[in-house]
């Protein structure tokens, strides 16, 4: 099947628009392309939920400034201060309630942690911590201190990775978050919609947004013709193929890499040779301006160029398929199983047109002579093949997927990226976990250079894993609101953010 055709598959793909929905004033409608699995709020550094829940319903104690040159703001804590010696203490700000009434105080920031690092629940958000043992002390109802171990210096942006739930939360997923954040999860239908409501005891200044309503349609046309029509305020995620209204579509770099995750614990990618193999089998350069968006970036790295420790010396690995049978060959002459089935597993509205992208990589893996397959899976099915324990299986699978990291930091990635003991790491090298480790304790051009020595090792070393692009995102707004998408809209969509023309 060539890139050809599955293009042109792709731009007949469509289904009926639904009846419309009703808009009131300041009530607006989302369309997003997959439904939430779960509404849990320690789950909402997944993008499908973070969309959703993230600062709407649920608070985190820091926030990135990502419209501006701010940087790390206040959100739940109003202060914090480095006490040495590996602890912060963080001044909460008063006069804070949860949705149910309740008061918020350092006592939950205390349980929202102690969930986040839960055996009895596994939390999207605890990855990013992996390698770091945090004890609090709480101080005062507003005031606690939390120490890392080994010493983070910088904890307060870690921060903006968990959000709070109040003290009685159970050790469980839960179906009906509180938050302290200015929106209430009011009603939710499963495969339909979930609503959200204004409070009208949030902390804050009120939003101008009173009510948002997501409704899911997997078809970017589908999205894109729901805003056109009215039906619809906002679509963050259209492809370019539908932004041709420079009124309402906009276009933006985003943090987002995809990349294709590779076991090298696993035969035949265990061998070095093999894994070479995979990274230039792909002709990267043929999906941009085709199947992905002008201004789409090959990736060298797990993180976006805005990065600390970007390394400008990387090069995206050739394409020759020549070269790819050849390693093959090597390796098959001494004694690697080549032959061996090589899935891809692949999430489905993961990212647009990521179904013909897929295909198309299965594709060029089958042309130099890999056993390649495909298999397209929802959000739930994807994270089981995604983190560890990874299933068994003969031969091996190639997780494609899309990371996000717009927080600047690679410490936000590397840990359990590339780690011996992180949770979608597909390689354990004790070089690699010596980087890490001492990158994320050191500072200044220190932390910088540490972090730059990583990514030339897991790249042009290791080929730990199959880099392939930075994203670029396409969102179509209605002309009745004042919004324009960020760096960050793909991961989350702060309500609070919208205002009306």
């Amino acid at each position: 099947m060539t890139l050809r055709y599955l293009i042109a598959g792709a731009l007949l793909a469509s289904t009926a628009v639904s009846p419309a929905l009703a808009q009131d004033n300041t009530d607006i409608t989302v369309v997003l392309s997959e439904e939430l699995d779960l509404v849990e709020p320690c789950m909402a550094t997944r993008s499908n939920i973070g969309r959703v829940i993230m600062q709407n319903i649920s608070e985190t104690l820091t926030q990135l400034d990502v419209r501006g040159d701010a940087g790390l703001m206040p959100r739940l804590a109003e202060s914090w201060e480095d006490l040495g010696e590996g602890t912060w203490r963080f001044n909460l700000r008063p006069d804070v309630s949860f949705s149910d009434g309740t008061s918020f105080d350092a006592a939950d920031v205390e349980h929202s942690f102690a969930r986040v690092f839960s055996d009895q629940i596994t939390c999207e958000s605890a990855r990013y911590f992996a390698d770091t043992e945090l004890s609090f002390e709480v101080v005062d109802d507003l005031t606690i201190d939390i120490t890392a171990e080994p010493a983070q210096p910088i904890l307060p942006l870690l921060m903006t990775l968990v959000t709070i739930v109040p003290s009685e939360t159970p050790m469980e997923f839960v179906d009906e978050p509180i938050g302290t954040g200015p929106y209430v999860l009011s009603d939710r239908a499963i495969g339909q919609y979930i609503q959200l409501d204004r409070r009208d005891d949030y902390w804050g200044e009120q939003p101008e947004v009173t009510s948002a309503r997501y409704v899911f349609r997997s078809e970017a046309a589908v999205r894109a013709a729901m805003v056109e029509t009215g039906e619809a305020d906002i679509a963050p995620q259209i492809t370019e193929l539908e932004a041709t209204n420079p009124a309402t579509d906009f276009s933006y770099p985003n943090s987002e890499t995809v990349y294709l995750r590779i076991d090298s614990a696993d035969a035949p990618t265990s061998d070095l040779r093999v894994r070479q193999a995979l990274n230039h089998a792909i002709d990267r350069e043929a999906f941009i301006g085709t199947l992905l968006a002008e201004g789409t970036d090959l990736a060298v790295a797990i993180v976006p160029p805005t990065t600390l420790g970007w390394n400008g010396d990387l090069e995206p690995h050739a394409f020759d398929p020549d070269l790819a049978r050849q390693l093959l060959a090597e390796a098959e002459a001494d004694g690697v199983d080549v032959s061996l089935p090589i899935e891809i597993i692949a999430r489905t509205e993961n990212f647009p047109n990521v179904a013909e992208v897929a295909e198309a990589l299965t594709q060029m893996l089958t042309d130099v002579g890999f056993n390649a397959t495909l298999r397209m899976v929802e959000v739930a099915e994807h994270e089981q093949y995604y983190s560890k324990p990874y299933p068994e299986s003969e031969g091996t699978r190639l997780i494609l997927a899309q990371h996000d990291n717009s927080r600047g930091d690679p410490v936000f990635s590397a840990f359990f990226k590339y780690h011996s003991e992180g949770t979608q790491s597909g390689i354990a090298d004790p070089e690699v976990d010596d980087l890490i480790e001492r990158a994320t304790a050191a500072t200044g051009d220190e932390r910088s250079a540490l972090w730059s020595e990583l990514f030339a090792v897991v790249h042009d070393e290791l080929y730990a894993d199959v880099l392939l692009f930075h994203m670029v995102g396409h969102s179509r707004v209605s002309e009745r609101l004042d919004f324009r998408p960020t760096i960050a809209t793909n991961s989350q969509l702060q309500l609070s953010e919208i205002g009306f023309n």
